[in-house]
């Protein structure tokens, strides 16, 4: 009986609340004049639209924000002069932040443009020129070679320079990234030119997949011709050598490097020994300064030392894969191990950027 007769008074004071004026009614507030015109800014895409090297075309996400001090009326999209859409229902009609996806936008160049309309009929027009490229732009600092095997190709995507093939090297579908890694075979490697990668700094980075037979294999080589013997070449004065060698269960990546006078070794031992029969992928990097040069294996300094700076006299080919056709001597030539993402620098890398280019990798996975 108490609950009732509270309800009652409760809806008596409401009553009389609204009959007194307690309450307001609810009441149009005028907006004022429309002063202004629209902004209008694009936020997407950007000046270059870099898609992968082995696609043609890609799914552009166009983003744009459109703000009026009373109402947006319409917003009308065009690609190089072709309407693509007119928006006109929006949930907040000041403030429009919005996008529009085109499927299958071919490489080239374009003009995304963007007209918005407020309900005064003043109009804001913005345009934005773009390009869809698939030419590859170095990702980290002194890049200038890069060759990551993929659409089963040898093509060094900063130059856009293919290798020379000798021999019939393969690839695999086991990859460190992408798709496709470089798979080598017996007599079989690639060369490139190597005037433009003959820096007082160098540093190399790539993954490789040890396989231990055969028990020595070059990996890359820029070295001089040897006029004492050149059939089994092994002039270790200038340039350098990267290979490995070892048994069945140690593979050991050495380091050699040339500096007018004779030569440098940076060999690691155990640091910078792999398993084949437990190790897949591993990266490997090594570097080389006007004062010092390292070895590096997953991130870790496997060997490093002092040293006068490399000398490149005599010196015009890269050899990828191989020690042939320049350090023979020693019977470091190909070998059937995998090797992926290859990238040359002109300065000597820190450990953290070695880092980093193993962090993009994993990323991937």
């Amino acid at each position: 009986m108490k609950t009732i007769n509270l309800l009652f008074y409760v809806m008596l004071i409401f009553s009389l609340g609204c009959q007194d004026g307690y309450i307001d009614d609810i009441s149009t507030v005028d907006p004022g004049s429309d002063e202004a015109e629209p902004s209008v800014a694009v936020t997407f895409p950007p000046a270059l639209v870099n898609i992968p090297f082995t696609d043609e075309q890609t799914d552009l996400n166009f983003r744009f924000e459109v703000q009026d001090d009373i109402e947006v009326q319409s917003i009308k999209l065009s690609l190089d002069g072709t309407e693509l859409t007119t928006l006109t229902d929006f949930k907040d009609y000041r403030k429009v932040f919005d996008s529009y996806t085109y499927d299958d936008l071919p490489i080239g160049d374009y003009t995304f443009e963007v007209v918005a309309t407020d309900i005064a009929g003043k109009a804001t027009t913005v345009t934005v020129p773009f390009t869809v490229s698939n030419k590859y732009v170095a990702q980290f600092e002194g890049e200038i070679f890069y060759m990551p095997f993929e659409a089963e190709s040898y093509l060094e995507l900063l130059s856009e320079t293919p290798a020379t093939v000798v021999g019939e090297p393969g690839f695999s579908t086991n990859a460190a990234a992408g798709e496709f890694s470089y798979e080598g075979s017996a007599n079989s490697y690639l060369t490139y030119p190597s005037a433009s990668l003959q820096n007082p700094e160098f540093s190399a980075s790539f993954w490789y997949n040890v396989k231990s037979d055969p028990d020595r294999a070059g990996i890359l080589v820029i070295g001089p011709p040897d006029p004492d013997k050149p059939d089994t070449p092994n002039n270790r004065t200038s340039g350098f050598r990267f290979f490995r060698e070892g048994g069945a269960t140690n593979q050991i990546f050495k380091l050699n490097v040339g500096n007018g006078a004779g030569d440098n070794w940076f060999d690691g031992g155990p640091s910078a020994t792999v398993n084949p029969d437990t190790a897949e992928w591993v990266h490997v990097a090594f570097t080389i300064s006007p004062t010092s040069a390292a070895v590096y294996l997953d991130g870790q300094v496997a060997s490093q030392g002092e040293f006068p700076g490399v000398d490149w006299t005599g010196c015009d080919i890269l050899s990828i894969a191989s020690g042939a056709p320049r350090f023979m001597e020693w019977g470091h030539l190909s070998g059937n191990s995998l090797l992926d993402e290859l990238r040359i620098f002109n300065k000597a890398l820190t450990p953290e950027e070695v880092q980093a280019i193993i962090d993009t990798r994993q990323g991937n996975l």
